[in-house]
C-alpha cells in the first residue's frame, strides 16, 4: 500500500519545509522568506517529513448503530 506522506514526489508547502516554523493563525516564518501562509512555496523548498501532519481520523458515529448490528 503507497502512502502520500512517504512518496517522492510531494507536493511543496512551506507547513512542511525546513526552513519554515509554525507561527498559528495558518502562517509560518520562513528563513528564505519571512512570514508566509503556511500553503505557500517557493523554489527553496525542502522537504521536512517531521513537519507533516496527517488527516484527523473519521469519528466513528456510534449513535447510529444498535446492538442488533453486532450480533450474529
Amino acid at each position: 500500500m503507497s502512502s502520500k506522506l512517504f512518496r517522492k514526489n510531494v507536493e511543496p508547502s512551506c507547513s512542511y519545509c525546513n526552513h519554515g516554523s509554525d507561527i498559528g493563525n495558518g502562517n509560518v516564518m520562513c528563513i528564505k522568506r519571512g512570514v508566509v501562509s503556511s500553503d505557500a512555496s517557493c523554489s527553496k523548498f525542502s522537504y521536512d517529513p517531521f513537519k507533516r501532519r496527517p488527516p484527523e481520523p473519521i469519528k466513528l458515529r456510534a449513535a447510529s448503530y444498535s446492538e442488533e448490528d453486532f450480533s450474529l
